[in-house]
C-alpha cells in the first residue's frame, strides 16, 4: 500500500529548502506520495512576529540555516529578491508584497495541476541555491515551472481568473496545519500526527515504516 504525508511549505522558509533534497530522495527510495499544502510564510500571517520577537532570533537562523547547508553540501544563498520585502534592521514588514502572494498562488496552482512537487523543487532552487539573481524577472520562473511539466503562462491565467479560490486553498492548508498540531513550516502530517522541521525527517521515515513503509521495487 502506498503511504502518504501533507508536506505544509513556504517558498519564504530557508528550512524547507534545506528538506527538500531528503524529501525528494524518500520518494526515490518508498513507495510514498508527498501532498504539496503551501501556506503563507509567518511574515503574512503574523507580520508583527518580527517586530517582537527577541533580538537574537535573526541572527541564530541565518546562521544555522547556513551551516545545515553546509553540514548537507547543498548550494544555499538567501534569495534575491527575498520573497518577503522586509526591513532586516526592524524587522517591518512592508504593506505590498508581490512577490510571495504570485509565489504561493502558483504553488497552489501547481498541486491543483498534480505537479506540486516538481514545481516547489524547480522554484526552490531558483530560489536558494545561489544560481540566480532576478528570479522573479525574465526567463527564470518559466524555465523552472516548465522543468517542472508546467506552463508558466497557463499557471497565472487561471489564477487571475478566479484568486480568491486559490486564496482560500491556501488559508485551508493553513488551518489543517494547525488543526494537526502545528504552525510552522516544514511540518510533515503523516495519519493525523505533526512533524516539525527539517531534522525531523528521520523520525517521519522510522513513523511509517512503523506503518507498512516499503522501499519502491525496480522494474
Amino acid at each position: 500500500m502506498t503511504l502518504s504525508f501533507d508536506l505544509f511549505w513556504s517558498f519564504r522558509s530557508s528550512y524547507c529548502y534545506l528538506a527538500l533534497d531528503r524529501i525528494l530522495d524518500m520518494t526515490a527510495t518508498y513507495d510514498l506520495e508527498v501532498n504539496v499544502r503551501p501556506v503563507w510564510p509567518l511574515a503574512i500571517r503574523n507580520p508583527e512576529f518580527f517586530t517582537q520577537v527577541h533580538p537574537n532570533h535573526l541572527r541564530y537562523h541565518l546562521l544555522d540555516s547556513k551551516r545545515i547547508a553546509e553540514s548537507l553540501g547543498i548550494p544555499y544563498r538567501r534569495p534575491n529578491p527575498d520573497p518577503i520585502i522586509q526591513d532586516m534592521e526592524t524587522g517591518r514588514i512592508a504593506p505590498d508584497q508581490p512577490y510571495i502572494f504570485r509565489l504561493t498562488r502558483l504553488g497552489m496552482a501547481a498541486v491543483l495541476a498534480g505537479r506540486g512537487l516538481p514545481f516547489i523543487d524547480q522554484v526552490s532552487r531558483i530560489l536558494w541555491d545561489g544560481s540566480t539573481d532576478g528570479w522573479n524577472e525574465g526567463p527564470h520562473l518559466i524555465a523552472a515551472a516548465a522543468r517542472a511539466g508546467l506552463d508558466l503562462g497557463r499557471l497565472e491565467q487561471v489564477i487571475a481568473s478566479d484568486p480568491s479560490r486559490f486564496d482560500a486553498l491556501i488559508e485551508a492548508n493553513q488551518k489543517a496545519l494547525e488543526a494537526a498540531g502545528h504552525w510552522g513550516v516544514p511540518t510533515m502530517v503523516f495519519d493525523g500526527e505533526p512533524f516539525f522541521g527539517q531534522d525531523r525527517l528521520n523520525v517521519l521515515t522510522w513513523r511509517m515504516r512503523q506503518n507498512g513503509l516499503r522501499e519502491r521495487v525496480l522494474a
